[in-house]
């Protein structure tokens, strides 16, 4: 082998390898980093006495970038300089008050929170889940969070919002934290009994076991939900089957709506679609 040909392939393995040490690099850096959500909801347990207590932390909003533009957050701490520290808002919303309502839209994790957490600095009025909504009644809310269309969601508020946020958060981190948020919920299926459990959230870290347990039973169906939620959001509603990714009818998506009261298999796309009615359009 001729001296030169050894030299290309010594820096192609070098550029390889290079390349892997990055991409090694990188997601070593996303697990050890202390996203500001986090130490928000659940605390960031480096600093922790030990790796069963939590420390609550307020959220710090930093300077703007536009020093010139700076808007003060409404019931806030003013720390000088355009920096604050998040207060919580005014819970009693007035009734007269016009609202350009906003749909903050989220697979379950703790990505929302980070969004109408700032909303409601911004405005000193406070969110409201989606379930709510449908089992306290409509109030004049100006911001609404929620799940909908997966099924820890529910189209809870009716034609009250005027426009959607849509949350994209890292799959795999959301994973985790969804189930982090029904294990303090105690897997609830209901809006009483997660309300009844709703006192637990952020205030400890499951047991390895619970998560993986959940994880080998869940996981792989609830990457297809994550996919499909996005789907239905950035395509307009767009009515698609979870698994087989095929345009549905409506009877089909009503009945994927009513979450539990089917199965899978009796949620079959074939179930719904015969030759004689023929596959639905987008």
């Amino acid at each position: 082998m001729s001296e030169n040909k050894t030299r290309k392939m010594s820096k192609k393995k070098q550029l390889t390898l290079s390349v892997i040490l990055l991409v090694v690099f990188a997601m070593f850096k996303d697990e050890i980093s202390s996203p500001l959500l986090y130490q928000t909801l659940r605390g960031n347990t480096n600093y922790a006495p030990s790796p069963k207590v939590y420390i609550a932390r307020n959220i710090y909003i930093p300077h703007s970038l536009d020093a010139d533009g700076q808007r003060r957050l409404s019931n806030s701490i003013n720390l000088g300089g355009g920096a604050c520290q998040w207060q919580p808002p005014t819970y009693d919303v007035p009734d007269d008050l016009d609202f350009q309502k906003t749909f903050v839209a989220g697979f379950p994790s703790g990505d929302k929170r980070m969004a109408y957490l700032q909303m409601e600095a911004l405005a000193g009025f406070p969110a409201k889940d989606e379930w709510d909504f449908a089992y306290m009644g409509m109030t004049n809310h100006p911001f609404i969070k929620g799940n909908y269309p997966h099924h820890e969601g529910i189209w809870g508020w009716g034609d009250a919002a005027d426009q959607t946020i849509l949350m994209v958060p890292n799959i795999r981190r959301s994973m985790l934290e969804y189930h982090d948020i029904i294990w303090d919920l105690q897997y609830a299926t209901t809006w009483e009994s997660s309300t009844l459990h709703s006192d637990n959230l952020f205030l400890q870290q499951p047991d390895d076991d619970d998560f993986y347990e959940w994880r080998d039973a869940r996981v792989m169906d609830e990457v297809r939900w994550y996919g499909w939620y996005i789907d239905y959001w950035m395509e307009g509603g767009l009515l698609r089957d979870i698994f087989s990714h095929k345009i549905i009818t409506q009877d089909h998506w009503d009945d994927l709506m009513k979450k539990f009261s089917y199965s899978r298999e009796e949620l079959d796309y074939d179930n719904y679609v015969t030759d004689a009615t023929g596959p639905p359009s987008a």
